[in-house]
C-alpha cells in the first residue's frame, strides 16, 4: 500500500534518501549536541588584525549553481605589467567557527561531505553555518582564507602565496546567466552591470582561466565531459531530469580551484607540514581505453599515457561532440575512483592522473567536504606558525575514512537518483532506447539511456558487450523503492 505522503515525489524520494544513508551508516540529522552548540555560536567578527588583510575594498563575486546557498569561494581578478595576471581565491574561513572535537565537528567528521540527494540536500553543517555564518554570502563581509596567485600569459603559474583577510562578495552569480553572457547568447547578467568595472574583471578572469586549461591539457589534463541529471520538479512532482554540461562560467571557477588546490599542497609542503592529498592512480584498466580508441581508428601506447589519452579525448569530441560526453563516462569508469592519501613532509604520494598534476589537495570547499575542512585547519596553523593540529596516525585514520564514506555517499546519491529516474520511467515499460554500456564485470552489466539520461542495469543480451559499447534496449520494470531498472538488449 502506498503512503499518503508518497502521491508527491519529493516526499517519496526524502523517505527514500533517509533509509538510503541510514543503510550505509551516514547520519542524516544532527545529534541534539551538535544543535545546542549551534545556537551557541555568534557571528564572528570580520575585523582585520594585524595578522590580517582588509581585502574589502576588491570586487568579490561568487559564480555558482542557480540554487546554491553554500558559497565556499569567491574570486577577482587583477592586471599586472608584461601580461601577468593576479588571481585571487578567498575559501570561507569554516575553521573558524567549526572547532576540531566539538559536536559539530564530529558530525562533519562522521558524514564527510554533504549529500546531494534528488529530493533534499543532507549538509555536512547545519543551515545556519553552511549558508549563512560560513557561507560568503553577497553583500556581507566575512572572514576567508585568500589564495592568491600571479599567472603569466602562457597560463604558467609565476608565484604564489596564501593568507587569512576579510573580504566582502559584490554580488552573486549564476552559472548558467554567466556562461550565456561570456558566449554572447545572452544578455550582460544584472548583478554585474550593478557592480563598476566587474564586466571587464569577468572577462578576465575568463581570459586566465582559459590559458590555465589550455596549459594543464597540453600536459595531458584530461578533456572529459559527462551529462549530470538535475531533478526538475513542478512543486512536489518529478517532470524531467534535466542534463548539465560544462559551460565557460564553470570552467573559471574550476581551474581556479585546481589550480588553488595545487598551491596549497605545496604551500603546506613548504611549510614542512603534512596534507591529506586527492590522489587517482594509474588506470587498471588502460587495455580497453585503448581498445576503446582503437574502435575510433586512434592509437594509444601500451602503457597509461595522459598525453597522449588527452589527444584522443581532444580528436574524439571534434568528430562527435554529441557522443563525447558518453565516450567520457566511459573512460572515467575505467579510470576508477579517487582515494585520499597523507603526504609527509619530504614524501612523495601518486598525484592525480586525470588532472595530470603531481601536488593536489582538496582545500576549496570546507563548508561541504570535511578533507578540505583538515585541510584549512593545517593552512591556519602553518599560517600563524603554530604546531600542526593533527597527528600522522589521525590523518592516515582520517584519509581512509573519508575515502571510505565519500564511496558510500556517492552510492546513496546514486541510489536515489536511481529511485528518481524510476519514478520517470514507471509509466514507460515496454519503450524502446538507444544505450551505451558503462559498467560490465561479473556483478553485472549496466547501459546509460541517451535520453533521458538514466542508467538501468541490462538483464538480458549482455553478452559480449564492454564499458563504451552502443546498443538499443527496452525497458522491462522498475522499482522505485529500491532505484531498481531493469532492460533487455534487443535489436
Amino acid at each position: 500500500m502506498t503512503n499518503r505522503d508518497d502521491r508527491h515525489h519529493r516526499a517519496r524520494l526524502q523517505r527514500i534518501a533517509r533509509l538510503a544513508m541510514l543503510e550505509r551508516g551516514l547520519l542524516p540529522d544532527f545529534s541534539p549536541q551538535a544543535l545546542a552548540e549551534l545556537n551557541e555560536i555568534r557571528e564572528p567578527a570580520a575585523q582585520t588584525d594585524a595578522a590580517m588583510r582588509d581585502l574589502r575594498h576588491l570586487i568579490w563575486c561568487s559564480i555558482d549553481n542557480d540554487d546554491s546557498r553554500d558559497l565556499d569561494q569567491l574570486t577577482v581578478a587583477e592586471a599586472l605589467p608584461a601580461g601577468n595576471v593576479k588571481i585571487l581565491v578567498a575559501i570561507a574561513d569554516v575553521a573558524a567557527l567549526v572547532k576540531k572535537l566539538s559536536a559539530l565537528d564530529e558530525h562533519a567528521q562522521h558524514n564527510t561531505t554533504s549529500v546531494y540527494t534528488a529530493a533534499e540536500i543532507f549538509p555536512m553543517l547545519p543551515e545556519r553555518l553552511s549558508t549563512d555564518l560560513t557561507s560568503l554570502n553577497d553583500a556581507s563581509d566575512r572572514l576567508a582564507i585568500v589564495v592568491e596567485m600571479i599567472i603569466a600569459e602562457d597560463g604558467s603559474l609565476q608565484s604564489s602565496d596564501i593568507y587569512a583577510a576579510t573580504v566582502h562578495n559584490h554580488v552573486r552569480l549564476a552559472y548558467n546567466s554567466v556562461a550565456d553572457w561570456l558566449n554572447g547568447n545572452g544578455p550582460l547578467p544584472p548583478g554585474i552591470s550593478a557592480v563598476d568595472g566587474l564586466d571587464e574583471n569577468l572577462r578576465l578572469q575568463d581570459h586566465v582561466a582559459q590559458k590555465l586549461k589550455t596549459l594543464r591539457h597540453t600536459h595531458g589534463a584530461l578533456n572529459l565531459e559527462t551529462i549530470e541529471a538535475r531533478p526538475v520538479f513542478d512543486g512536489d512532482e518529478l517532470k524531467d531530469l534535466a542534463a548539465e554540461r560544462k559551460n565557460r562560467a564553470k570552467d573559471i571557477i574550476a581551474d581556479f580551484m585546481i589550480a588553488a588546490n595545487g598551491v596549497t599542497a605545496r604551500y603546506l609542503a613548504s611549510h614542512k607540514f603534512p596534507s591529506l592529498r586527492r590522489i587517482v592512480r594509474t588506470p587498471k584498466r588502460w587495455d580497453r581505453i585503448v581498445a576503446l580508441a582503437a574502435e575510433r581508428d586512434f592509437t594509444l601506447p601500451q602503457e597509461p599515457d595522459s598525453q597522449a589519452l588527452e589527444q584522443f579525448l581532444t580528436a574524439a569530441n571534434i568528430a562527435d561532440p554529441l557522443r563525447f560526453p558518453d565516450l567520457s563516462l566511459s573512460v572515467i569508469k575505467l579510470l576508477g575512483s579517487g582515494e585520499y592519501g597523507v603526504e609527509l613532509p619530504g614524501g612523495s604520494a601518486p598525484g592525480h592522473f586525470g588532472l595530470a598534476v603531481k601536488d593536489y589537495s582538496h582545500s576549496t570547499a570546507p563548508n561541504r567536504r570535511y578533507p578540505d575542512l583538515i585541510t584549512q585547519r593545517l593552512l591556519k596553523a602553518a599560517i600563524a606558525k603554530r604546531e600542526v593540529p593533527y597527528t600522522t596516525e589521525e590523518l592516515t585514520a582520517l584519509a581512509t575514512h573519508c575515502t571510505a564514506m565519500e564511496n558510500a555517499v556517492k552510492k546513496v546519491e546514486r541510489q536515489v537518483e536511481k529511485s528518481a529516474a524510476a519514478m520517470l520511467l514507471e509509466s514507460r515499460i515496454g519503450e524502446r532506447f538507444e544505450a551505451i554500456v558503462t559498467g560490465a564485470s561479473a556483478k553485472g552489466t549496466w547501459v546509460r539511456l541517451l535520453h533521458p539520461p538514466i542508467e538501468g542495469r541490462l538483464e538480458r543480451g549482455f553478452e559480449g558487450l564492454d564499458v563504451g559499447d552502443k546498443l538499443r534496449v527496452q525497458l522491462t520494470s522498475t522499482d522505485v523503492e529500491r532505484g531498481y531498472i531493469d532492460l533487455k538488449r534487443v535489436e
